[in-house]
């Protein structure tokens, strides 16, 4: 996969100096559009309100052509709704604890680096994912925290059997 593929839609609402994103861009790793109508047709677009989970499956999706991650405040995700009725590839992901200093330890709060790391690792692209992640101070963390899942979720071949992962996961570990 080439990291022209990793386009990230960016809502501007977030501080620029925090923004893992704009840090993506800079680095090379990652394209930052800010209209809609950039974004490219068939790619994989990560949405946590979608049905379907990211699986091993969209590998051939992401190589042809490629991600696209959401930049905005979780507070008005749900106000991005145009955002999500772009293509019929929409994918969430499954359960992953967040290590980026403005959300550590919180579950399903991912900065955009680490949604669309988790997307390259649960899809086969686990070089890569390391490489983007060595761009951030904190970035070893979020794959040592999340090894577990991320290497089950990897290693199994639908959307379904990720959601059978993350599901029994959250079971063993109830309170």
């Amino acid at each position: 996969m080439k990291r022209s593929n990793i386009t990230i839609f960016h809502a501007g609402e977030c501080d620029r100096k925090k923004c893992t994103a704009f840090k993506l861009e800079k680095q090379k790793k990652s394209k930052i559009v800010y209209n809609i109508n950039q974004i490219p047709h068939g790619a994989i677009i990560l949405n946590p309100f979608s049905d379907k989970s990211v699986s091993p499956e969209d590998k051939h999706f992401i190589e042809k052509k490629g991600i696209v991650g959401l930049d905005c405040s979780w507070n008005k995700v749900s106000s991005s709704a145009k955002f999500f009725s772009l293509t019929k590839y929409h994918r969430s992901l499954p359960f992953l604890i967040a290590a980026s200093p403005v959300n550590y330890g919180k579950p399903c709060k991912l900065s955009t680096a680490e949604a669309i790391v988790a997307t390259l690792y649960i899809t086969g692209f686990k070089e890569e994912a390391k490489d983007i992640m060595n761009g951030f101070k904190w970035g070893h963390t979020f794959i040592e925290l999340n090894n577990e899942l991320l290497e089950s979720y990897s290693n199994v071949k639908t959307s379904s059997e990720v959601v059978a992962i993350q599901n029994e996961f959250l079971k063993e570990h109830e309170k």
